[in-house]
C-alpha cells in the first residue's frame, strides 16, 4: 500500500518577498519520507493538481526558502482511492512568533502498489550516485497497511526565495521532469531497477508531461560552472608539465572555464629542394592531426619562405597521438608534391603558460614521407598544449573552422575594438560685412549654411536684409579623431522660396581649430569667402577677386563635453572627451563570456538550420568581440575581458549575433556579400550599480527578441561577472557628483540638438567600426548603441504608464490606509496614530529624527529581500505579453511609414483617440491650476472678496494663536471619527471647484 497525498492548491498565503508575493511549493513529511511539488513562482493563490507517491527519498535543504505553513493530518481516517473528497485545511504556525495565514486544499487517500507511474514527474527524483561505484542501490520501502493508518503525514509549505524549482538547485539531486535538460549519465557499476515500487527507473531522457509555465521560460537562472584554471597530469597533455601544484590555480583568467588546445607556429623554411621541372618551388605547409587538416599560404618561386601562421586544435577533438607537419610544392597541373615532413608525439608536447614568454620556435629536418631518412630542407616549428588565455589564441587558425576561407577567416576572430574619440564641433556664426547678391536690383535674405562630412546645418535668414547680415547663431557637429572631414562654409541668399543662391564658400580644416576644455571664450576670427561658380578665374574676371565678401567666425573643440553615442537611460561612459579632464578609476570589471544554450536556428545550411554565434559586448569606449563558433546552436566561447569603470551608474550590454559573412562553397560576389547582414539573437543589459562589489555572478540571462509575431526566446546567454572597487572614498565621492561632465550644465543642448547629436554620434562610430579588420558591421553597432530607442512605440507608450502608475501605487496605497485610519476602520490602529500625533505636536523637533530613523529602519527590513542577480528583461515591465499585433506591426514600420493608406489612417485615428484622452488630462491639470491663480486675480469678484477676507481673519487666529495647537486642533479635526463626518463635500472643497479657469476662453 502506499500514500497518495494530492495537492491542489492554496489561498491567501503570507507575502514573503520584497514584491508582496512568494514563490510557494509544497512538502510532505511521512514515516521520514520526503516529496515536494513544483514551484509556483510569484503567486499567493498557487494551483499545482499534482499528486505527490510517497516514497524513501531524502533531500539535500535548499537555502532561500521561507516558512509559509504546516498542517498535521492523521490517517486514521483515510480512505481508498476513488472516495477521496477534496478538504481544506488552516495553516499552522511553526513557533509562536511565526507569521503564518491560508489555507492549503488537499486530497488524501491509499493506493495499491500496481498503481501507475504519476504524471507528474518532478515528484520522483534520483540521488546522485555514492562515492563506492560498486555500493548496491538503497532499497526503497514500501509500507504495509497497517504502517499506513499508523503514521501522521505532515504537509508543509514554503516559499522559494526564487521563483525556480528548489529541486533544480541541489547538485546532489537531478529530477526526472529536467533529465532532458541535464543528460545524467548512469555511472559505471551501478544498476538501478526501481525508484520505487511500481515506478521503474530510466536513466534515458524523459520529456515532461506538463508544459513548462510561461514565466519560468523567461527567468534568470544561476549556473554553477567549472571557473578558473584546471592543468590535468602535472599541466601537459602527456604528463610533462612546468608548473607546481601551488601554480595551477593561481591565474587571472578565472571567470571562464578552461579550454586547452594544441598550438602549432609554422614559422618559416629554408634550403627546400627545387622541382625538377621548374628549378624551384611553390611551398606550402600543411598541419594534420587526425582528421583535421590545416594549410598556410604558399609562395610562388621561393626556396626560403616564411608564413609565421598558428594553428589551434580543440583538444576534446584531438583523434591522434600523432602530429604531422608537411611541407609540399604546389603544383599547377596534377597533385602536389611533398617535400617532407616532421612528426610530433602528443606524449612529448610541453604546457605553456602565460604570463611565461612564447615557446622559442626550433629549426626541424625534414624526413622522407615513409620514414626513409632525412631529405634537404628545414622548417622552424613551435608546438605546445595552451589555453585559450594564449597570445596566440586570437589570431590562430581554428580546427573547428576549417570550411571558411578568404575573408571569412578573419571575420571569425576574436577582436577588442575602440571607438573613434568624437568631439564637438562649435560654430558659432556671429556676422558678415559686404555680401552682395548676384541680382543687385533686390535686398539680399542671407544664411549660412555650415558642412561637416554628411552633417549639414544653417542658421535662420538675417531678419534686416542689408549687406552686413547678422545672426549669432551657434551650430554644434561631431566630429572625430583623426579629422579626415573639413568644414565648409557657404553664404547663400533665398532669392526664391524654393531657390538659393550661393554667394561665397570657404572650407577649412578642423585641425585648425583650438581646443576648449571649459566654458571660457575663445577668439573669433575673421574668414575671407572666395567666389562661387563657374569662370571665377577666368582671366576677364581675376580682378574681382581683390574684393571679397568676409565672415566672423568662432569655432572651437568642445572637450569638456561627453559626445553621447548611445541613450542616456543605457550609458556606459559619461567621462569627457578631453583626457586631461578624466579622473582615475574607481573600480575594474571583468566579464567571461562562457556559452550559449539552445539558441534557435537562424539560417539554413544543407538542408538543415544552423547558426554561426559570436558575442559582443560594449561598455565605454572598448568593444569586444568574440570568436564565431560555427554550426552549433550551444557555442562556447570561455573568453574574459577587462574594462576600467569610472563610473559605477553605468550599463554594460552585450548582443549575441549570427555571422552571415563566412565562405562557403562556392566564393560570394562583393554585392551579395554586402547585402547580406548578421542577425541578431538577443541582448543583455547589466547596470554596474546593481553588482556587490568583489561578487561573482554566475547566471545564465534569457535572449529576448521582440519580433513582430510578439516576444521569442532565442536561447540563454551564460556569464560570469566581476566588479571589483578600487576605493570606498572614490565611490563615494562619485556617487555626490553630477551624472554627466559640468559643460552639460553650464552651457546645455536642447532636447533636439541632443538627439540629433547622438544620431550623427552613432553613425560615426558604426562607420569607423566598420573600417576595421574584421568590420563590426552597422547593423550590429546600431543594435547595440539602440539607435531606434526615441521611434513611437504604443508598446512602450503603456509600459511607461504602467511604470508611473506602480510609482504612484505607494502613494495610493498610504492615501487608503490613512483614510482608513480617519474612518476609524481599526480603532486600535486610529489610537496608535493619535498617540504617534499628539507626541510629534508635543515635540516636534522629533518629527525629521522621526521620519529618517524610519527610512533607516525600513532599509534595513528590505535587505532581506534584496535581489539576488543582476536585473534582467523584463516581458511584463516592457508590455511585452499582451501586446496587440498591429501595435507590434507599427512598430516594426520604417520611418516614414511603409504601410498602406488605410492603416495609416487607422493607426492615425487610434493615436488621435489617445492623444484625445491626454489632452483632457493636460486640460484637467490646466484647470485645477488656474483655479488657484484665480483666487487672488479678481476673475471672480465675490470669490476674491470672500477669500481675501478668509486670509485677513486666518492671519489674525494665527498669530495669536501658538502654532502647536493650531497643528492639534487641525490634525483632531482631520482624524476625527466617522459619526462626526458628513458624506457632502467640505466647504473648502466646494468652494475651491465654484473658481473660474480660463477654459471657458477656448475655441
Amino acid at each position: 500500500m502506499k500514500l497518495v497525498v494530492e495537492v491542489v492548491d492554496a489561498h491567501d498565503l503570507m507575502p514573503k518577498d520584497a514584491e508582496g508575493s512568494a514563490s510557494p511549493f509544497v512538502e510532505v513529511d511521512f514515516v521520514n519520507q520526503l516529496s515536494r511539488t513544483k514551484t509556483v513562482p510569484k503567486n499567493l493563490n498557487p494551483i499545482w493538481n499534482q499528486k505527490l507517491f510517497l516514497c524513501n527519498e531524502r533531500r539535500v535543504p535548499t537555502p532561500g526558502q521561507h516558512f509559509l505553513g504546516s498542517v498535521r493530518i492523521p490517517c486514521s481516517n483515510t480512505v481508498k482511492k476513488g472516495k477521496a473528497a477534496y478538504q481544506r485545511f488552516q495553516l499552522e504556525k511553526k513557533w509562536f512568533f511565526s507569521s503564518v495565514k491560508g489555507e492549503i486544499g488537499l486530497r488524501i487517500y491509499i493506493s495499491p502498489d500496481s498503481e501507475p507511474k504519476s504524471p507528474q514527474p518532478q515528484t520522483l527524483t534520483l540521488e546522485a550516485p555514492p562515492s563506492k561505484s560498486h555500493q548496491p542501490p538503497e532499497v526503497h520501502k514500501v509500507l504495509s497497511h497497517s504502517e499506513v493508518f499508523a503514521a501522521v503525514p505532515t504537509v508543509s509549505l514554503i516559499g522559494n526565495s526564487s521563483a525556480r524549482d528548489p529541486s533544480e538547485e541541489t547538485k546532489e539531486v537531478v529530477t526526472f521532469h529536467h533529465l532532458q535538460k541535464y543528460q545524467v549519465q548512469q555511472p559505471a557499476g551501478i544498476s538501478v531497477e526501481r525508484h520505487c515500487q511500481g515506478f521503474p527507473s530510466s536513466m534515458q531522457p524523459v520529456r515532461p508531461q506538463g508544459p513548462h509555465s510561461h514565466e519560468e521560460d523567461y527567468d534568470l537562472k544561476d549556473t554553477n560552472p567549472q571557473l578558473g584554471e584546471r592543468w590535468p597530469n602535472g599541466g601537459a597533455y602527456g604528463g610533462r608539465g612546468w608548473m607546481n601544484g601551488g601554480e595551477r590555480f593561481a591565474s587571472t583568467y578565472d571567470l571562464v572555464e578552461q579550454m586547452f588546445y594544441l598550438y602549432v607556429r609554422v614559422v618559416k623554411a629554408k634550403d627546400l629542394p627545387p622541382s625538377s621541372i621548374t628549378a624551384s618551388c611553390d611551398p606550402y605547409v600543411e598541419v594534420k592531426l587526425g582528421n583535421y587538416k590545416g594549410r598556410t599560404k604558399h609562395f610562388e618561386r621561393k626556396m626560403n619562405p616564411e608564413w609565421n601562421q598558428v594553428f589551434a586544435f580543440s583538444k576534446d577533438r584531438i583523434q591522434s597521438s600523432v602530429l604531422e607537419v608537411f611541407v609540399k610544392d604546389k603544383e599547377m597541373i596534377g597533385r602536389d608534391d611533398y617535400l617532407g615532413r616532421v612528426v610530433f608525439d602528443l606524449n612529448e608536447i610541453p604546457t605553456r603558460v602565460p604570463p611565461d614568454s612564447p615557446l622559442a620556435p626550433q629549426w626541424y629536418r625534414l624526413e622522407h614521407r615513409r620514414g626513409e631518412g632525412k631529405v634537404r630542407g628545414e622548417i622552424m616549428v613551435a608546438v605546445w598544449m595552451g589555453t585559450q588565455a594564449d597570445e596566440a589564441f586570437p589570431d590562430a587558425w581554428h580546427s573547428d573552422a576549417a570550411a571558411v576561407y578568404g575573408e571569412g577567416v578573419h571575420n571569425i576572430r576574436s577582436k577588442v575594438y575602440v571607438s573613434p574619440k568624437l568631439w564637438y564641433l562649435r560654430v558659432n556664426v556671429i556676422e558678415a560685412q559686404d555680401v552682395l547678391p548676384n541680382d543687385r536690383s533686390h535686398l539680399p535674405e542671407v544664411f549660412v549654411k555650415a558642412q561637416v562630412g554628411n552633417q549639414v546645418l544653417r542658421t535662420k535668414i538675417c531678419p534686416t536684409h542689408t549687406a552686413n547680415p547678422l545672426w549669432n547663431e551657434d551650430l554644434v557637429f561631431v566630429a572625430a579623431e583623426p579629422f579626415e572631414e573639413q568644414l565648409i562654409i557657404t553664404v547663400e541668399d533665398r532669392v526664391h522660396p524654393t531657390k538659393d543662391e550661393v554667394l561665397g564658400k570657404m572650407s577649412m580644416p578642423i585641425d585648425m581649430f583650438e581646443k576648449r576644455l571649459d566654458h571660457r571664450p575663445v577668439h573669433s576670427r575673421w574668414f575671407n569667402l572666395e567666389k562661387y561658380g563657374f569662370g571665377v578665374l577666368e582671366p576677364d574676371r581675376r580682378k574681382e577677386l581683390k574684393f571679397s565678401s568676409r565672415i566672423h567666425l568662432r569655432v572651437c573643440l568642445e572637450g569638456g563635453y561627453h559626445v553621447l553615442d548611445e541613450s542616456t537611460m543605457y550609458i556606459s561612459d559619461q567621462r569627457p572627451t578631453a583626457r586631461q579632464l578624466w579622473k582615475q578609476p574607481v573600480g575594474i570589471l571583468e566579464v567571461g563570456i562562457l556559452s550559449a544554450q539552445g539558441l534557435l536556428p537562424m539560417k539554413m545550411k544543407d538542408g538543415r538550420g544552423s547558426t554561426d554565434a559570436y558575442c559582443v559586448a560594449k561598455y565605454g569606449q572598448k568593444w569586444v568581440r568574440t570568436r564565431t563558433i560555427l554550426d552549433t546552436l550551444s557555442p562556447k566561447w570561455n573568453e574574459q575581458y577587462t574594462w576600467e569603470v569610472y563610473d559605477p551608474c553605468t550599463v554594460i550590454t552585450l548582443g549575441v549575433f549570427d555571422n552571415c559573412h563566412l565562405g562557403g562553397a562556392e566564393r560570394p560576389t562583393p554585392m551579395a556579400a554586402s547585402a547580406a547582414r548578421d542577425s541578431r539573437i538577443g541582448k543583455v543589459r547589466i547596470r554596474l550599480s546593481t553588482l556587490e562589489a568583489h561578487r561573482m555572478y554566475t547566471h545564465s540571462y534569457p535572449l529576448l527578441v521582440l519580433q513582430p509575431n510578439g516576444v521569442k526566446k532565442m536561447g540563454d546567454l551564460q556569464l560570469a561577472i566581476r566588479f571589483t572597487t578600487l576605493s570606498l572614498a572614490n565611490m563615494i565621492y562619485v556617487y555626490g557628483h553630477p551624472l554627466l561632465p559640468k559643460m552639460h550644465y553650464l552651457h546645455p543642448f536642447t532636447v533636439n540638438q541632443v538627439d540629433n547629436l547622438r544620431y550623427q554620434a552613432m553613425n560615426i562610430v558604426a562607420v569607423r567600426l566598420g573600417r576595421a579588420e574584421p568590420p563590426l558591421r552597422k547593423e550590429v553597432v546600431e543594435y547595440m548603441l539602440d539607435v531606434d530607442s526615441h521611434m513611437w512605440s504604443m508598446r512602450r507608450s503603456k509600459a511607461n504608464f504602467f511604470r508611473i502608475m506602480s510609482l504612484l501605487s505607494s502613494m495610493f496605497s498610504m492615501s487608503r490606509w490613512f483614510g482608513d485610519v480617519c474612518n476609524w476602520k481599526n480603532s486600535m490602529t486610529t489610537v496608535l496614530v493619535h498617540i504617534l500625533f499628539l507626541i510629534l505636536i508635543w515635540y516636534p523637533e522629533l518629527i525629521l529624527p522621526t521620519l529618517f530613523v524610519y527610512m533607516f529602519l525600513i532599509g534595513i527590513w528590505n535587505y532581506r529581500f534584496r535581489p539576488r542577480h543582476p536585473p534582467h528583461m523584463d516581458i511584463k515591465l516592457s508590455w511585452a505579453e499582451a501586446v496587440h499585433p498591429d501595435e507590434l506591426d507599427e512598430e516594426f514600420d520604417t520611418f516614414p511609414s511603409s504601410r498602406p493608406h488605410d492603416i495609416v489612417r487607422m493607426r492615425y485615428d487610434r493615436i488621435r483617440s489617445v492623444a484625445g484622452r491626454i489632452q483632457t488630462v493636460v486640460g484637467d491639470i490646466a484647470t485645477q491650476g488656474e483655479r488657484f491663480q484665480s483666487l487672488l486675480s479678481w476673475r471672480d469678484p465675490r470669490a476674491t472678496s470672500l477669500f481675501i477676507i478668509f486670509s485677513l481673519c486666518a492671519a489674525v487666529v494665527l498669530y495669536a494663536t501658538p502654532f502647536r495647537v493650531v497643528a492639534l486642533i487641525a490634525g483632531l479635526y482631520y482624524l476625527r471619527h466617522p459619526r462626526f463626518r458628513s458624506k457632502l463635500p467640505s466647504a473648502p472643497s466646494n468652494f475651491f471647484r465654484r473658481l473660474s479657469a480660463r477654459a471657458d476662453s477656448l475655441l
